[in-house]
């Protein structure tokens, strides 16, 4: 792989409180420690303090210690790119080549090409790992300026085929799922014979351990850590259904439980969102259902199922026995019964969404950034506090990102967008 690498500014990476260090956040739950600065008076935000060309793709920026790091492609090459925070400035930049599809890809290109796959942040040794659409697992160290560590090819490495035709069409997007660190292990949802979960050791790449579960990767964003009766796993939404593997040691790869959800054309775009015991599962097309699944060592069972309420595309959030859907209106259901309190709004296809810490929806979706009350405040109906229209130029794909006090807006043809709260 023939890397280039731009040098402006050198800086210590030091990961801070207010980091963005994986897709959805730290606990890649959608929820931020920082306040949405409503009272201050930052809302509706002015205009961006800075933008920037980033490349084609669906990869959501990261941020840590002051810098924004994102992943995109151009001229026939994926980069990997460090930009500070406050001015957007180029501090350095890697690349490699890389196709604009994955090399099985099938149907809706027009909605896609570059890379899906948010970076991952492991601040213990200072090394971030990209994905792209085509399997590249790349390794590099935020100590050397990106520095390139290691390399594995997913398709090549695993032997991951195209993804056959579940109902009503085949459909492969490449590789979307962000890479997770647990402990010494990086985890990655190959889909292949040899394990829908591979875990490689982070420093060096070499494989770990394989699920026992063969799946084909689904097409969401993330896969989510939880624990089951004080029982570490991983929860992944594959192709055919949720997917639930053990990572404690001994057990490395088991299957703790799974539950059939096979969306029509693989469009199953949301990816689990975790509580407790519980997990919620919401897709459209032939699902167009929202779920509960509780839990157990003994397996997985339904606890509600909401039909004709459901996120196509925006992972759900969790809080206070609340469930949050963004998807053409933002939702809140019951977590218990699953019942919908209240919808509003006008957030199309591509919504996502960021919980704040006084209890405020960041919502961004149809080119408009928007701060909604949550049922916490507003129990009985929605509340739109404040918007911005004209938001990206092309579908906002990648995840909204709240860090130090600036939200990063990003759409699939690469244009991004830094907004001061003040």
């Amino acid at each position: 792989m023939r890397l280039i690498v731009v040098l402006v500014l050198v800086s210590a990476i030091v990961c801070m409180a207010d980091d963005w260090t994986s897709f959805r956040g730290p606990a890649r739950d959608g929820t931020s420690a920082e306040s949405s600065r409503f009272e201050d008076g930052a809302w509706p935000p002015g205009e961006p303090v800075w933008t920037a060309q980033v490349g084609e793709g669906g990869s959501t920026p990261i941020v840590i210690a002051g810098r924004v790091y994102t992943l995109g492609r151009h001229d026939g090459r994926d980069f990997f790119e460090c930009r500070d925070l406050a001015t957007g400035g180029l501090v350095w930049a890697q690349s490699y080549s890389a196709p604009e599809y994955g090399r099985f890809h099938a149907g809706d290109e027009g909605q896609y090409r570059g890379p899906s796959a948010t970076p991952e942040f492991d601040p213990q040794t200072r090394l971030v790992y990209t994905l792209s659409i085509d399997g590249d697992l790349n390794c590099w160290d935020l100590a050397q300026e990106g520095a390139f560590v290691w390399t594995v090819n997913l398709y090549e490495a695993f032997g991951a085929g195209q993804r056959p035709d579940v109902t009503g069409g085949a459909r492969d997007y490449g590789y979307t799922c962000a890479p997770l660190v647990l402990g010494d292990a990086l985890i990655v949802e190959a889909g292949s014979p040899q394990g829908t979960l591979i875990a490689l050791d982070k420093r060096t790449g070499e494989r770990l351990w394989a699920s026992q579960c063969t799946d084909e990767a689904g097409h969401t964003g993330s896969m989510v850590p939880l624990t089951v009766e004080g029982v570490p796993c991983v929860a992944v939404l594959t192709l055919r259904g949720l997917l639930v593997t053990r990572v404690d040691e001994g057990h490395e790869g088991e299957t703790l439980a799974t539950f059939p959800w096979a969306t029509q054309c693989a469009n199953s775009i949301a990816g689990p969102a975790v509580s407790g015991d519980s997990v919620i599962l919401t897709s459209g097309l032939s699902q167009s259902r929202t779920a509960r699944v509780r839990l157990s060592l003994a397996g997985a069972e339904a606890a509600w199922v909401t039909r004709s309420i459901y996120s196509r595309v925006g992972t759900p959030i969790i809080s206070d026995g609340r469930v949050y859907l963004p998807w053409q209106k933002l939702r809140c259901l019951d977590w218990e019964t699953g019942e919908q309190l209240w919808e509003g709004g006008r957030f199309g296809d591509d919504a996502s969404m960021i919980l704040t810490a006084d209890d405020r929806l960041i919502v961004l979706g149809a080119k408009t950034l928007a701060l909604c009350e949550t049922a916490e405040r507003s129990p009985g109906a929605y509340t739109e506090l404040a918007r911005r229209e004209g938001v990206g130029s092309a579908q906002l794909w990648p995840h909204v990102v709240l860090a130090d006090g600036r939200i990063l807006c990003r759409d699939r043809a690469g244009n991004l967008a830094c907004f001061v709260l003040e």
